[in-house]
């Protein structure tokens, strides 16, 4: 297989998936696959034996979660367009606003095709350190509606309440932000049908403290007497992907360079926004092992830098390299900046046998073009 190309392997993937489903057992809860996160449609068939639907951020992602995925498909949007919203309704169940003005303009449309309307609010109670990007509580955000700006008169158009606030937190993040939640908005939740607890709950990682979610799920659940929805995107795919890329060439520097035909800029640009550094398997930090390298891409981008690492030995050209973690914020993310090709994906099943389910070639960069 020619390198750059994304693995996503099935093993570390059911593992995840069979842990939110004794979630969604344990604490009587739905589970969402954040679509923003993980797309790779391929895999949906496995998914939805385990996850109740799919959550979109605008037209095309829920005609995605509609026709590949199935189940219940959530839409959120900033702002709707209207010459998206006709069709947005033959594929969307739940739609949630994010602000009055458009819950007034598009909710009784909606109300009337027979879908589930929510309202987006903002808990105004910030957990994030050091993700300022992701914060949707910063002050000045545009994401949701604040106590201040709520009108209690459009109850009757409201089947639930959507919140989203975490990044990659755990539960005593979540906790928090529910309490917050219920001074400002809990008075009106016993007249609602369901509350979105929306993404960023890293339930799949190590450590992450699920009795503590389900207790707080449950409670919720029972005190208000709604049916709660959880959306996590990281937690479906966490540790089940990879990105195999080779050395081509290098350079001195101050530091040895090892410039790789995977770019941070174009097939990992989380990289670069976060920013952070992904595991490599066989690396350790700088001076943890023999000799140190700088990995950076083959663009023209002079920050196209994906971190240092140490090794054993020193890196050569043609050598294989492989970062973990790579399911989520990738594939939805990658670009043709400088002409750079999309990575392949790959499938590797159970029995550890890999397919690949796309490959891209000079028609993908063209055909984006003109």
């Amino acid at each position: 297989m020619r390198t750059p190309y994304f693995v996503v392997d099935e093993a570390p993937l059911r593992r995840n998936l069979e842990l939110l489903r004794q979630v969604q057992q344990a604490a009587g809860c739905r589970i969402l696959l954040a679509q923003k996160a993980f797309s790779m449609f391929f895999c949906y068939p496995l998914l939805r034996q385990y996850l109740a639907g799919t959550a979109a951020s605008g037209l095309y992602e829920a005609r995605l979660g509609c026709r590949r995925f199935g189940g219940e498909t959530h839409v959120f949007s900033p702002a709707y367009r209207a010459d998206e919203f006709e069709e947005l309704l033959t594929y969307a169940d739940h739609l949630v606003f994010n602000s009055p003005a458009q819950l007034a303009r598009f909710g009784p449309a909606a109300r009337a095709a027979g879908k589930s309307v929510g309202l987006r609010v903002n808990p105004e109670h910030s957990t994030q350190q050091g993700h300022g990007l992701y914060d949707p509580c910063a002050p000045g955000s545009r994401l949701g509606t604040t106590a201040a700006q709520f009108d209690p008169d459009q109850l009757p158009l409201l089947d639930g309440f959507h919140f989203h606030t975490l990044c990659e937190q755990d539960s005593d993040a979540l906790e928090e932000t529910v309490a917050a939640f219920e001074t400002r908005f809990g008075r009106w939740l016993p007249q609602l049908q369901w509350l979105n607890l929306g993404g960023g709950h890293h339930i799949t990682r190590e450590g992450y403290d699920v009795e503590r979610l389900v207790r707080l799920v449950r409670r919720l659940r029972e005190q208000y007497g709604v049916t709660v929805y959880l959306e996590p995107g990281e937690a479906v795919v966490l540790n089940a992907g990879f990105l195999v890329t080779q050395v081509v060439d290098v350079v001195h520097n101050g530091v040895d360079i090892a410039i790789l035909d995977a770019s941070a800029a174009c097939h990992m640009p989380d990289v670069l926004e976060v920013p952070y550094r992904p595991p490599l398997a066989g690396a350790g930090a700088p001076g943890e092992k023999a000799y140190d390298f700088r990995l950076a891409g083959p663009t023209c981008l002079a920050g196209d830098v994906i971190g240092d690492y140490s090794f054993d030995h020193r890196l050569a050209p043609g050598e294989t390299l492989v970062f973990g973690d790579m399911a989520l914020y990738t594939m939805v993310k990658t670009n043709t900046f400088n002409g750079m090709p999309l990575p392949a994906i790959v499938w590797r099943d159970a029995a550890g046998r890999e397919t690949a389910v796309r490959r891209f070639g000079y028609e993908d960069f063209e055909c984006r073009l003109s």
